[in-house]
């Protein structure tokens, strides 16, 4: 039996024929190469069925052929291997048999296109399930290791170098001012301008030096230096971490008797937890100073109207909770973009999810903190 293109042209042909002791070739002619008309595979595969051959003979006579050829021979193959079919390609040309020979040796992925498959919910509810479990027990195994080598550092037996700790000090502090300057400032516009809107509906303006100075002190402030801090040194912990974990760098160290924890991890955790709350006082001064701008250019507030507003609004109590607010996110931070950084794996592309990771684990640390520190100070009321 012949099967061949109809179409016009270059056009590639296989012939059936039937062997003695329930045996079939497979003849080839033609061109099999690309722009040529091949016959459908599925009618090839139907034919196969229908002969119900115990071995297949394969036979190649082509004035050309390139990788459409070894590709229909390999589902030829693959169809034979499902059904028990012995198949001869000794009569192929070498070439052919190599790229057959190899496309056979090295069997797809079972799970190669499981990405292009939807989950059943249950199994992705289950998946996020048991990725939550595992964050979480990395958590608790990290803060672990962070206390050891907290404990470590607080007795003087903790190995790090103190040129390390001033680095660190420097990137996580003076090197965020700039933004934070901004920021902070930008935020104390935006409240005095959106506060006094709707003050000024009942000629109230002098109290947006109250709101502007309470909303920055408590809430504002130490949330946007967070914030910002969470996506610039978080995010730097993380990935720097992650580059020495693809180098093997964090390996030597284990290799030579250092922990990582107390040589990379506690600088950083140290150094952003002593800068957080200045950088947050910092803050405060430009949100006070931007309400400041809006209060006296548009508003007509005089500065001794503004500064005596602000010291009847706010008490030391305001400050001690922004700060308190500051160590805790400071903390936060450093933990997720550390974590992150030393369970990265071993892949470019494992950094940039670890740093991922860790910002979006920083911001949502920081949500909770921060509601829970503001609902235990309403019920203490203060």
């Amino acid at each position: 039996m012949s099967l061949e293109s109809a179409n016009s042209g270059l056009k590639g042909e296989l012939r059936l024929e039937a062997l003695p002791d329930f045996a079939l070739a497979l003849n080839f002619s033609g061109h099999w190469a690309s722009g040529a008309a091949i016959p459908p595979l599925a009618e090839t595969l139907v034919e196969l069925s229908e002969q119900n051959p115990r071995r297949l003979v394969v036979q190649a006579n082509v004035s050309a052929w390139d990788s459409r050829l070894p590709s229909y021979l390999y589902r030829i193959a693959d169809y034979a291997r499902q059904n028990g079919i012995d198949l001869d390609t000794s009569a192929l040309p070498d070439g052919v048999q190599a790229l057959l020979k190899l496309a056979c040796t090295v069997p797809e992925r079972i799970d190669a296109h499981r990405g292009n498959e939807r989950q059943p919910f249950l199994a992705r509810f289950g998946q996020t399930v048991l990725s939550l479990s595992r964050d979480g027990g990395d958590l608790v195994h990290f803060i672990g290791e962070t206390m050891l080598a907290g404990l470590a550092f607080a007795t003087g037996k903790a190995r790090y170098r103190a040129v390390d700790l001033l680095i660190c000090i420097q990137e996580a502090g003076a090197g965020a001012l700039p933004i934070v300057t901004l920021i902070a400032l930008l935020v104390g516009l935006i409240l005095a301008f959106v506060g006094a809107v709707q003050l000024a509906m009942f000629g109230a303006q002098i109290y947006i030096a109250d709101l502007v100075a309470l909303g920055t002190v408590r809430e504002m402030g130490t949330l946007m230096t967070a914030v910002i801090m969470s996506g610039r040194t978080g995010a730097a912990y993380a990935a720097q971490l992650g580059m020495m974990k693809v180098n093997n760098e964090i390996d030597a160290l284990r290799t030579m008797g250092i922990s990582p924890m107390e040589f990379l991890v506690m600088p950083r955790m140290l150094a952003l937890t002593l800068m957080m709350p200045m950088l947050c006082l910092y803050a405060d001064l430009m949100g006070i100073v931007g309400g400041a701008a809006v209060s006296m250019t548009i508003f007509d507030i005089s500065p001794i109207q503004y500064y005596n507003e602000i010291q009847k609004a706010v008490h030391l109590t305001d400050f001690a909770i922004g700060l308190f607010k500051g160590l805790v996110f400071a903390v936060l931070i450093a933990t997720a973009g550390c974590m992150r950084g030393m369970r990265c794996g071993t892949s470019a592309s494992a950094v940039g999810d670890a740093t991922t990771q860790a910002v979006v684990d920083s911001i949502v640390y920081i949500v909770i903190a921060d509601s829970i520190i503001t609902l235990i100070c309403n019920q203490l009321d203060i």
